[in-house]
């Protein structure tokens, strides 16, 4: 059984959340619709929002129930809960007055609840059927409320919400982990999706700490997914000898998964690591591999040696996802931190292989100042990379035809992608538009300068040389993490693993949503 939320909300003000109660005698009221997914395993999924003001210069009302309907998606619908928590507005799991099993897409939730003059909130807890579709959106509208007899249709109670499906595929505490962060995720030639995380075991706080990357696997399109498999794992002592921010690929030659992170031995993370290339003075760049579909995972494979300039103080991938480009060619986004003093400026860049993972190359630093970043093939042996910038306000953006031996900033960098300073996911997929298939480069971040809220996938029919408008999607527009990774699953969906507050939310999204 899987939970999602409807909140309603008893409030004082027509247009906003007002504390003081209006005089005019008139009970005033407004409906919200949120924007975010409902998802299975969640436990945070709001539904829409009603607002109502109780006169102060009247009488105690009774709000005898709740009319509202399913236009689509009800038969995913297993309970639904009605909480009362009076003037507070954060939910509570004790303030449960009743629940419903609607068998209808209109239902009623009839109760028997006195408001004084003031704010009243309440919230309907709902639960979604371990079978619900995650391919089924579900479009809800609430169209009345009853109170003291006198049926009330609120300010826009016309509106409908439709939402997206997905699942919660690691939650805080699942097997016992206080936090679940940096996500990265592939479709392999077999259809499956490998996603990895970090397992960050006491506390939600980056290298040095006790982290090791988890993996879990989706036969069927992340409508499910199996349980995770701890795929790399540095070993005792945990809290000092942590393994983090992973990134993957799928190598099609070879039918090869790669994994990269960062190991930290002791506190050789970004703030401690010091030139050289031992793990005793430096974070170290790992690798690990799948031959068998992520069924299997290889032994830890340092290659710092090859890729870090000893006088560097750090060097490791960029989360996320890599590329194999056209010609075989394996790519990870990478950044390191230069020699410069203590941790070094930091600066974006590609690791590559030209043998499968046998041997490994590095790049220059696109552009100082920026981190976590992701890479694309635009055209034939042209790279574009998508860099964090530490500026902030945009993502900066870089081209290179050398294999990173020399870079040309893009003409959309610092002014066409905002963002609060946090990493993004960017990948190329050829996809289903209109009846033909087309490349089209996708791109998912918080879509804000200020602040990690406004979860949005937008799209480029131009290899990246403009990003439109009418081309964007808002997901969720809840606060979280921020962090996000996209992979095609098949040439109509686009899959999105993406972070909550402390989870991992998966959301299927159909490709003409985006591609109107």
């Amino acid at each position: 059984m899987k939970y999602f939320f409807l909140l309603i909300t008893v409030s004082y003000s027509l247009f906003s959340m007002a504390q003081n109660s209006p005089t005019s005698g008139k009970i005033l009221s407004e409906v919200i619709m949120p924007v975010n997914p409902i998802l299975k395993e969640g436990n945070n999924n709001p539904v829409v929002q009603l607002k109502i003001a109780v006169p102060a210069d009247g009488a105690n009302i009774s709000l005898n129930s709740i009319e509202a309907e399913f236009i689509s998606g009800n038969e995913s619908i297993e309970k639904l809960e009605l909480y009362y928590t009076g003037n507070n507005r954060s939910f509570s799991k004790d303030s449960l007055v009743k629940f419903i099993q609607p068998k209808n897409k209109s239902f009623q939730i009839p109760v028997a609840i006195s408001l004084k003059p003031g704010v009243h909130y309440f919230w309907m807890h709902g639960l979604l059927s371990d079978k619900a579709d995650l391919d089924k959106k579900i479009s809800f509208r609430l169209n009345s409320f009853t109170a003291s007899g006198k049926k009330i249709q609120p300010l826009k109670h016309e509106s409908i919400n439709i939402q997206y499906p997905g699942i919660a595929i690691r939650k805080a505490w699942d097997d016992s982990v206080h936090t679940y962060r940096i996500p990265g995720i592939i479709t392999t030639g077999k259809g499956t999706l490998i996603a990895v995380y970090d397992i960050r075991y006491r506390h939600s706080g980056d290298l040095p700490a006790n982290i090791d990357v988890g993996m879990n696997r989706s036969v069927d399109g992340g409508k499910t997914w199996e349980p995770m498999k701890i795929i790399m794992d540095m070993g005792p002592p945990h809290e000092n000898n942590g393994i983090g921010d992973p990134a993957v690929l799928y190598d099609p030659a070879t039918k090869k998964i790669w994994v990269a992170a960062l190991w930290s031995k002791g506190n050789n993370s970004i703030r401690d690591s010091r030139p050289g290339l031992s793990p005793d003075s430096s974070g170290q760049f790992v690798l690990v591999s799948s031959d068998d579909d992520g069924l299997t995972w290889s032994e830890p494979y340092n290659i710092t040696s090859q890729v870090k300039n000893p006088k560097w103080h750090l060097y490791f991938n960029g989360p996320g996802n890599g590329i194999v480009m056209q010609n075989g060619t394996l790519v990870f986004p990478s950044q390191y931190w230069d020699e410069s003093k203590k941790p070094g400026m930091p600066h974006s860049s590609i690791i590559y292989s030209e043998d499968n993972g046998k041997t490994w190359k590095s790049g220059i630093g696109a552009k100082s100042n920026t981190t976590e970043a992701q890479v694309v093939e635009t055209t034939p042996g042209t790279l574009m990379l998508n860099m964090r910038d530490n500026r902030g306000k945009y993502r900066s953006v870089a081209t290179t035809t050398d294999m990173g031996k020399t870079w040309v900033e893009h003409h959309t960098s610092s002014g066409a992608l905002i963002d609060p300073v946090c990493m993004a996911s960017f990948i190329k997929g050829r996809v289903n538009v209109k009846g033909s298939l087309k490349e089209v480069l996708f791109f998912s971040n918080v879509n804000s300068q200020t602040a990690r809220i406004n979860m949005s996938l937008r799209a480029s029919v131009d290899a990246g040389e403009s990003w439109p408008e009418d081309l964007k999607l808002l997901i969720d527009e809840r606060p979280g993490y921020g962090y996000s990774a996209l992979t095609l699953i098949d040439e109509n969906t686009i899959g999105i693993l993406y972070e909550g507050i402390r989870d991992l939310y998966f959301v299927r999204i159909p490709v003409t949503d985006i591609l109107k």
